[in-house]
């Protein structure tokens, strides 16, 4: 099984916990052409009345811009890795295992299968722990 392990730039931004708030910031992104691989957004318990976006990718100058007008940062203190390959039963208990035993504690992981593939998103703290993780996931097989 070969996983292709690519780090990515993930852009977050505060949004309004009510109607429209997210639908607001993603169409300052589509109007600059962007094509988001993925989105997560939730609300921030800690923070009444607030929520927070994530995407990744943008692409060019002109999505940049328009992100950073709309309130995106990219996130300088989020590692993320963007993991994709074949989906086989029991993978992810396999990715997860191999980075607990190379001493990585993820801060984040979000996955989804499409028919015979899956992407997986990763969260780590440090450049390090991203490093750790890119070489630990590349070795399984």
């Amino acid at each position: 099984m070969k996983l292709k392990v690519t780090p990515v730039d993930v852009w977050a931004v505060s949004i309004k916990d009510r109607v429209g708030g997210l639908a607001e910031k993603l169409a300052a992104l589509t109007a600059a052409g962007s094509n988001l691989e993925f989105v997560i957004a939730r609300r921030a318990p800690e923070r009444p009345g607030k929520g927070v976006v994530f995407v990744t990718p943008l692409k060019g100058a002109k999505q940049v811009k328009a992100a950073e007008a709309a309130g995106f940062l990219r996130t300088g203190s989020l590692h993320s890795l963007r993991i994709e390959g074949i989906d086989k039963p029991g993978l992810g208990a396999k990715m997860a295992k191999a980075l607990s035993g190379a001493g990585i504690n993820l801060r984040g992981l979000s996955a989804a299968g499409v028919g015979t593939k899956f992407v997986c998103y990763l969260a780590l703290d440090t450049a390090e722990d991203a490093k750790k993780a890119t070489d630990t996931l590349k070795k399984l097989a």
